[in-house]
């Protein structure tokens, strides 16, 4: 069975992190069927996080959070904005990954922010990050801003989630076949994109 990790670095309870990664969990599941999708809260590993920065060790609540993540066949990563960048909680997590952990790892990159502003963040803050890190992030980044959650914006942004859920899914479907992803799928392929279109 797949198993995908969904990172929520939302800091209020609730919060529209953690609803937009809920959201993309249900997506994900509903496209691909065969999957396992565990979700992990980055505001309950504060604590753990802090320690792992100042000692270089990670607590066992912790430990395990890496382990899912590093065990895991693909990534969502959602984050909110502040100031047109994540926030530190969602950083200090990235650092203490080792920096092989994500290589090739295909990865659904979201965020939510308080204005739509903020909404660039995608492109000129998380994805240069987790190119850093060599994985393998889908095309399709997904931002919610307080409008998006009201009715005039609820469809527009289930077709963004629906997409980036197809993505992933996709690339994953390519990832089991004993190749490299990218061998198994042309992003920018008509077929890629059909597949990929909410229906």
């Amino acid at each position: 069975m797949t198993r995908i990790v969904a990172i929520s670095a939302g800091l209020s309870d609730p919060s529209t992190t953690r609803m937009l990664a809920d959201r993309l969990v249900e997506s994900v599941e509903r496209q691909s069927g065969d999957v396992s999708v565990e979700v992990v809260s980055l505001r309950e590993l504060a604590h753990e996080i802090t320690d792992a920065t100042l000692t270089g060790f990670a607590p066992p609540r912790l430990q395990d959070a890496i382990d899912k993540v590093v065990a895991a066949d693909g990534l969502i990563a959602v984050t909110p904005i502040f100031k047109a960048s994540y926030p530190g909680l969602f950083k200090s997590f990235v650092d203490v990954l080792e920096a092989d952990a994500l290589i090739g790892k295909p990865v659904v990159l979201a965020a939510t922010g308080g204005t739509a502003r903020h909404s660039l963040a995608i492109d000129h803050a998380l994805r240069p990050l987790f190119a850093y890190l060599q994985a393998l992030v889908v095309p399709t980044g997904v931002f919610a801003s307080p409008h998006d959650w009201g009715t005039d914006g609820t469809n527009a942004l289930g077709q963004r989630i629906d997409r980036a859920a197809g993505e992933l899914v996709s690339l994953l479907k390519g990832a089991g076949t004993g190749r490299g992803p990218s061998d198994d799928i042309d992003l920018f392929s008509d077929t890629f994109l059909s597949i990929s279109q909410p229906r």
